[in-house]
Order: structure tokens, then C-alpha cells, then sequence
């Protein structure tokens, strides 16, 4: 991954454009930091209040947006709860305290059509290829996890499934619990008759990632 930061004199933010999706959270909500179609630089750190770009970066779901504060305030933390939220028609979005191929993030979205450039984290694609899953699943029947924070580590299968060990709660695209795991295949080449879940249709779609 390739993060540039752009310096203020409060906060430095962080941007990684090959992990963002294009949400728009930061161009709607505070433009004037984020400044939408600008030729050259389009994120002004001294534009906005601190709290106002942490924010900002928190609801960016790709982990896009990252920051580093001066002011002594605190960086920012692991979530309270491992959620992975199933979009419809589109990608997984993790909040968790993660480990993805090496990586440490606290925020991605991992493609779930099969279609990205830039697995496994999602580049769009789906929109393109007109993948269709909805990002409601049935609820499974799940217990309450003991612990639901904690380490998760993310591993994309070579030709196959997500595998997702740790604390997690799968949840729909309307925050509608799903599943509670601590490990989980999920799918990742847009074939499962059971989706969100892999059941072992990338082999014989032939899926390639």
C-alpha cells in the first residue's frame, strides 16, 4: 500500500488512493477539507477542525483516510466490536482490528465479486460487471461471542476464500446481525450459491486471485 500525507500544523492526513472506493463521506461531508475535482492538491488539513477530519476518517470505509494528530489527542482505536458488513451488491466492509496479508487496518472493504484489479481489497469493479448479491443474507443461528474485540487476521486463500480468523460479527447492509464467528470462509469470487459464505464454487468457476 502506498499512503502519502499531506502536513497540517493540528493533524497530518493520510491518503491511500488504491484503497479508496469512492464513498464520497469525505468530499459531502466537509468539502472544504476535501476538496472535490481540484487540479493538483485537493486535501487542506488547516481547512477544518481536528475532531471534523478524525471523523471524517472514521467514516471512511475503505481505510482510504488515515491521520496522525499534534494536538495530543489520541489516534485512532480499535473498535469495540470486529464488524464485517455485507453491501449489497457490493464488498465487504471490515471494521476490525486487522491483519491483512501483513498490513495492520482498522477499516477495509474486500471485494466479494471476483472482478477487482486490486484484490482483495475492492476497486469498483463490481459495478461494472454488474455483480448481484444481496446485502441482506438470512440470519444464521449464532451465541454471543465471549469477546468481541480483538485480533483478526484476514487471509485471502490463493484462488479461493476469504479466511477470517478472530472475534467477528457478520452484519447486514441495515446493521442486522447475520452470524457471529471466530473463523469464517468467506466468499471472494462472486459464485457462492451462498453468499456471503463460500461454498466452494471458485473452483469450478475457475477463479483466479
Amino acid at each position: 500500500m502506498v499512503r502519502k500525507f499531506v502536513e497540517g500544523e493540528n493533524i497530518d492526513i493520510g491518503f491511500d488512493g488504491k484503497l479508496c472506493i469512492h464513498s464520497r463521506n469525505c468530499v459531502l461531508g466537509h468539502p472544504e477539507v476535501f476538496v472535490p475535482n481540484a487540479p493538483g492538491q485537493w486535501i487542506h488539513p488547516e481547512a477544518g477542525a481536528v475532531e471534523a477530519i478524525v471523523g471524517v476518517a472514521h467514516s471512511c470505509p475503505s481505510g482510504a483516510i488515515t491521520y496522525r494528530r499534534k494536538d495530543g489527542g489520541p489516534e485512532e482505536a480499535a473498535p469495540v466490536v470486529n464488524l464485517v458488513r455485507v453491501r449489497e451488491n457490493g464488498p465487504l466492509a471490515f471494521n476490525a482490528e486487522m491483519d491483512i496479508n501483513g498490513e495492520t487496518m482498522l477499516r477495509a472493504t474486500l471485494c466479494r465479486c471476483g472482478a477487482s484489479e486490486n484484490k482483495p481489497f475492492c476497486d469498483g469493479s463490481h459495478t461494472k460487471a454488474g455483480f448481484a448479491a444481496t446485502g441482506e443474507p438470512e440470519t444464521k443461528e449464532s451465541i454471543a461471542l465471549e469477546a468481541r474485540n480483538g485480533a483478526v487476521k484476514v487471509t485471502p486463500l490463493p484462488n479461493g476464500s476469504l479466511k477470517v480468523e478472530g472475534n467477528l460479527e457478520i452484519v447486514s447492509g441495515t446493521g442486522r446481525t447475520v452470524d457471529r464467528v471466530t473463523k469464517v470462509f468467506l466468499c471472494r469470487c462472486g459464485h457462492s450459491k451462498n453468499k456471503p459464505f463460500c461454498d466452494g464454487s471458485h473452483k469450478a468457476a475457475g477463479f483466479v486471485g
